[in-house]
């Protein structure tokens, strides 16, 4: 069953080349994209903005799906 508190949009604001800008994605991709970063061992902007220079859509999709492959792709 799955949690509607994942499912709500949390803002939250990061830093991409020295620019503030907010970002709105659900509360499980803002989890899952925080222990990616720390088990790269980057901060969330850093990854973030790995992520912005990489896209051709939206920088919330690209979120998204980084996620969700990162999930893929781990060991079950």
């Amino acid at each position: 069953m799955i949690d509607l508190e994942d499912a709500k949009l949390k803002k939250h604001s990061v830093t991409i080349a020295g620019h503030r800008t907010s970002i709105s994605l659900e509360a499980c991709f803002w989890r899952h994209l925080r222990a990616i970063a720390k088990d790269r061992d980057m901060s969330i902007n850093e990854l973030v903005r790995q992520l912005d220079e990489a896209r051709a859509g939206s920088l919330s999709g690209a979120i998204r799906a980084f996620v969700l492959q990162c999930l893929e792709k781990a060991p079950r």
